[in-house]
């Protein structure tokens, strides 16, 4: 059965069923230890919702117009797509063996997906739910980005300890720029001119000139009371309107609040216990972090700093997104 079908007839379903109301903005977590994802209602800050997925959901996107979500469900080796109306799932898109982490094209229609055990990235058209083509990367890919105009997407290889720069227009592998040990996440900036990946293992996170593909700069960390081998950097994410970014500092239980003007570290933020990936809401007020050994969200002000509510949810929280609209 298409993508296509299965979409028409929930919509037709949805016709003669009562119409699910929810109260926005909603925050999902996936929790890779239950095959679930908590709705935490981003008002009351409740989880209003757990709803059963596929085997250790990881990854977790919403779609342009944010109707729909995609979620890595990987053991299952497929991506599921969440109706967001009826939290219903309404059909799978083809994603190859262990798909870990996600990213969307600008174009709203394509998908890629880290293949980790297969050494590949599977880019699928999410309309014919077909596979475009399937990528030779190093060993163990996780982190994705896709630059704001399209025209280039990058992988990180945990193992290979590679940046893997990917044409999006032939599919090709233009360039490879080796990090520190063990790269995780990546994120371009609003004006695609750098990129910042997180090295786990190596502690660092390095940023990149994407015209040269050269690196211009390598960010450290420390923390006073916290042993240097558990500050990992995981999840980044990037300010629109203000200089800074918070990147996740795994079993240091700390978010590092960094001066993307100066380059400098300002603060650390305490959170739960080894904090992994990080979301905005639609204002970036909030940053919302997911907290894998404790089991839990943290809500953190990103005016004050402060963390202003703690969510508990499902076992080892992973992917994390807000719904606005």
């Amino acid at each position: 059965m298409s993508y296509r079908f299965v979409l028409l007839l929930g919509s037709l379903m949805a016709g003669f069923a009562p119409p699910q109301a929810f109260a926005l903005p909603q925050a999902y977590v996936t929790n890779e230890k239950d095959n679930t994802l908590s709705v935490i209602d981003m008002t009351t800050f409740d989880v209003v919702e757990t709803i059963e997925v596929g085997e250790r959901p990881r990854g977790f996107i919403l779609s342009a117009d944010q109707s729909h979500a995609y979620i890595c469900a990987s053991d299952a080796d497929r991506i599921q797509i969440m109706n967001l109306s009826t939290h219903s799932i309404v059909g799978d898109l083809p994603s190859g063996a262990d798909p870990e982490t996600i990213a969307l094209h600008p174009n709203g229609t394509t998908i890629y997906t880290a293949n980790e055990d297969d050494a590949l990235l599977t880019v699928i058209d999410i309309p014919t739910a077909q596979v475009i083509s399937q990528i030779d990367v190093g060993v163990e890919p996780e982190g994705l980005a896709v630059s704001h105009d399209g025209s280039m997407m990058v992988v990180t290889s945990e193992t290979t300890n590679m940046v893997h720069w990917i044409d999006t227009k032939t599919h090709e592998n233009i360039a490879n720029s080796l990090v520190d040990a063990r790269p995780r996440d990546a994120h371009f900036t609003r004006d695609d001119k750098y990129l910042w990946v997180s090295s786990e293992i190596g502690g660092t996170v390095s940023i990149f000139d994407t015209a040269t593909k050269q690196k211009v700069k390598t960010l450290s960390f420390a923390i006073k009371g916290v042993y240097r081998d558990k500050i990992q950097p995981v999840g980044i994410v990037l300010m629109k309107d203000k200089p800074y970014a918070f990147v996740a500092l795994g079993p240091a239980n700390r978010i590092a609040v960094i001066n993307t003007d100066t380059f400098e570290v300002e603060n650390y933020i305490l959170v739960g216990r080894r904090v992994w990936q990080l979301a905005f809401n639609q204002d970036q007020s909030l940053l919302l972090t997911t907290n894998g050994v404790s089991g839990d969200v943290s809500v953190i002000n990103t005016h004050t700093l402060n963390v202003e509510q703690t969510v508990k949810v499902g076992r080892y929280p992973w992917g994390v997104a807000v719904k606005w609209k």
